[in-house]
């Protein structure tokens, strides 16, 4: 646990850049965005740099005002041992474009969504420093040609794609 707590404030740390601001989506219904959501591809945080059938749950906690995150995904191959990982999130802007997501408490970090398909089939969350970002679908593939797309989005807002990760789904 002792290395595990320097290392996700390592990764976290340097949230700001001297990039432009990225640029969100107007707006999200949180409501419609919870659910299943299949990680495409991803520059990924080491937790994940061998995630198979990776899948984010979404559910709003009505209760606690905020979202209850699960992360799940089998560890270096489709049938690698099941690795789950627990977060919470609350809603940073009335917009529903920012969250603020915790790993570990009492940290909380900028969830940013920086695309979203008008019906919520795919979306593209990513951090302020533009070193990590999840393109997410609501199925385990997307069309070459959205994918293409989201790609060309991603170099305008300055991320190197040449650092995505492809995350194998079992079809």
């Amino acid at each position: 646990m002792k290395i595990l707590i320097p290392s996700f404030l390592l990764l976290f740390v340097s949230c700001a850049s001297d990039r432009p601001e990225l640029r969100k989506v107007p707006s999200v219904d949180v409501q419609r965005f919870m659910g299943d959501w299949h990680v495409i591809s991803h520059i990924p945080t080491f937790i994940e740099d061998e995630a198979f059938n990776a899948v984010e749950t979404y559910t709003w906690n009505t209760g606690e005002k905020r979202i209850d995150v699960v992360y799940r995904f089998n560890n270096g191959a489709t049938n690698g041992p099941k690795k789950v990982y627990t977060q919470k999130a609350w809603v940073h802007d009335p917009s529903g474009n920012e969250w603020r997501i915790q790993f570990l408490w009492p940290f909380k970090f900028p969830y940013l969504v920086i695309d979203l398909a008008p019906d919520y089939s795919y979306t593209v969350i990513g951090v302020p420093n533009r070193d990590y970002v999840w393109i997410m679908a609501r199925g385990k593939t997307l069309p070459d040609a959205t994918y293409a797309e989201i790609l060309t989005k991603l170099r305008e807002q300055q991320f190197d794609v040449s650092k995505l990760r492809m995350v194998p789904q079992k079809p």
